[in-house]
């Protein structure tokens, strides 16, 4: 019997279930290399466990719990989150709990520690587990029951999903970052574009990508409704895993005869700004557009730069770089929030932290908080935000009435300086 060519989440799948091939639709069960909770998700999952005959897990140095939504705790019910957590780690001598002064936001955090590489099959119940992809594993997200069931037995059931091709080409321009294409993406497909379907990214112009551009790329693929986003093992993939972790990583490739669902060739020199208004990633628009529907400008009263999506070293940067000399917006809030305490150390030790306080933003240590409305950053009713995060759903950032407008954190900075939502480009103008 002649097999069907495999995309390389299928070839990722096939080897974790013991089989040769696989094929969309399949129901297979799979080894799984990490299981990610956090001090949200995490407690259901423990108290799953609890009434299980056998509360053991199956592997202490597989399971990665990460207390980062609500950290330091915000209130009496996340301090007991955390402290179900706390205990749980304790009793199973986990080796990768993460707390206060040593955690960071997850989906930063385990590449950093070199928890995640090639090859990997990783759940998470966080719907950005797919951030892994980057690195060419096979990540996505789960419910708590979902974790609570890999904690304790290493496998999990999938049904394999088929997939869509991305080629990307051309080399970005200076402002488009990973954040831009993804939401360019978003917005082609739709929320819905990719229901329960592999995104694949391929083509020569991922050689100009960073690897935070390929984290911040495959972060949102859950955005488009994607199972998971994944990218080719390249160069820059090897030398980062090589960098951060001493585990043994696995290589696929897709089939040359692979089948896709559909194909889309996106040149990246083409790709302008871009932000997603409320209240769905898909309402993108680019910075021209914008200009052009609102020539008047759009008033803004907060920015946020940080999360899983856009907190590393590379976009606080970016940041510091737009507002070095330069001043936030008077009655404007700006919050910087370093995505782990290695890189709030980085950035201290560059001077960017210095660089956001003489320019009126307030930085936080690592945590989620206001990207799902959690805390340091709560909107009102009425309130407009640029933020660098994934996701604007209606209240997604506080009151119901409020707006989220995603960005990068080119597009945050520069926003913070006018106020109103703008591009790099606008403020050179201005100057």
């Amino acid at each position: 019997m002649a097999f069907m060519g495999m995309t390389m989440t299928q070839k990722i799948l096939a080897a974790a279930a013991g089989l040769d091939s696989v094929e969309p639709g399949q129901l297979i069960e799979a080894k799984l290399d990490l299981v990610l909770g956090n001090d949200i998700t995490s407690p259901v999952a423990i108290h799953e466990m609890d009434r299980l005959s056998d509360d053991s897990v199956f592997d202490k140095e597989k399971i990665a719990l990460v207390m980062d939504h609500f950290i330091p705790n915000k209130d009496i019910k996340s301090a007991e989150h955390c402290k179900c957590v706390r205990e749980f780690a304790c009793k199973h001598e986990i080796t990768n709990y993460f707390d206060v002064g040593q955690m960071g936001i997850e989906h930063a955090l385990l590449p950093e520690q070199g928890l995640t590489v090639a090859g990997d099959v990783i759940i998470g119940a966080d719907s950005h587990t797919c951030t892994y992809g980057a690195l060419g594993a096979f990540s996505t997200g789960v419910g708590s029951t979902d974790m609570a069931a890999g904690m304790a037995t290493g496998k999990a059931w999938f049904k394999v999903p088929s997939a869509l091709k991305f080629n990307l080409t051309g080399k970005p321009a200076k402002w488009v970052s990973g954040k831009d294409i993804i939401l360019h993406i978003i917005g082609m497909i739709g929320v819905d574009g990719a229901l329960y379907k592999s995104m694949e990214f391929v083509g020569d112009g991922i050689r100009y990508l960073s690897m935070d551009d390929r984290f911040t790329i495959a972060n949102m693929a859950i955005e488009a409704g994607g199972k998971n986003g994944i990218f080719p093992v390249d160069d820059a993939a090897a030398a980062y895993m090589k960098e951060h972790s001493k585990c043994e990583y696995r290589v696929f490739e897709a089939d040359e005869d692979a089948k896709y669902d559909a194909e889309y060739t996106i040149n990246l020199s083409t790709l302008r700004p871009t932000v997603s208004f409320p209240h769905l990633p898909e309402n993108a628009k680019t910075i021209d557009e914008v200009h052009q529907e609102i020539p008047e400008g759009l008033p803004i009263d907060q920015v946020v730069i940080g999360s899983c999506t856009n907190g590393r070293i590379s976009d606080l940067r970016i940041a510091a770089d737009i507002l070095k000399g330069r001043k936030v917006k008077k009655n404007l809030r700006c919050i910087v929030i370093p995505a782990t305490q290695a890189i709030y150390l980085q950035a201290m030790e560059e001077g960017l932290l210095k660089t956001f306080i003489e320019a009126g933003a307030a930085v936080s240590t690592p945590t989620c908080g206001p990207c799902l409305g959690g805390y340091m950053g709560v909107l009102a009713d009425k309130e407009r935000c640029v933020s660098t995060t994934n996701r604007n759903f209606v209240g997604r950032m506080g009151h119901v009435g409020s707006e989220v407008y995603l960005a990068s954190p080119a597009v945050a900075a520069a926003s913070a300086v006018t106020g109103m939502i703008s591009s790099p480009e606008d403020l050179e103008v201005i100057k």
